[in-house]
């Protein structure tokens, strides 16, 4: 079913700079960059306009980035999907993908649609496909542009000799 590797595995949280600072703490993993109330150019979520905006901080998990990802304005959204106010858990994987077009029909024809689509301000079109019925948490999908590469690379980078210090870091 996964198609492309996973590069990214993301929770849901309440608090998304508290959540940093205790992977960081726990796991080891960061530094983290935090990116508040993002909002995005356009989304969907089940085939109706919606607006998810969101917070989120990336850091470095060995190989993979860890997404932490708190929701700021309450409605419909992906993540309302899985967990209720309050409720935290393992949220999505993400994979870079050659065609979204392709990969959305890839995961239509296994029977999994997809639960929300959404474009980022800088032109990042990206998906959530249900996969919950199968893997317990859905899938992100993007196509691996030379911008994302380059902030995979960015967060990798940041962690390669980091020293534990400084492990929560606002992006303006």
């Amino acid at each position: 079913m996964l198609t492309h590797p996973i590069v990214q595995v993301a929770y849901f949280v309440n608090y998304a700079r508290a959540a940093a600072e205790r992977m960081a703490r726990t796991f080891g993993a960061g530094p983290f960059f935090v990116f508040e109330r993002i909002e995005l150019a356009w989304g969907e979520h089940r085939g109706e306009l919606c607006d998810f905006l969101h917070t989120a901080a990336y850091g470095q998990w060995g190989e993979v980035m860890m997404e932490l990802v708190q929701q700021d304005r309450e409605g419909p959204s992906p993540f309302r999907d899985l967990y209720r106010p309050g409720e935290e858990g393992l949220h999505h994987v993400a994979t870079m993908v050659d065609s979204l077009e392709a990969t959305y029909q890839h995961y239509a024809a296994l029977g999994f649609p997809i639960a929300a689509r959404a474009e980022t301000r800088t032109g990042t079109e990206f998906a959530f496909i249900d996969t919950v019925s199968a893997l317990g948490h859905m899938v992100e999908v993007y196509e691996g542009t030379e911008a994302l590469r380059g902030f995979y690379a960015f967060v990798h980078d940041a962690a390669r000799n980091w020293d534990g210090t400084d492990p929560v870091r606002t992006i303006p």
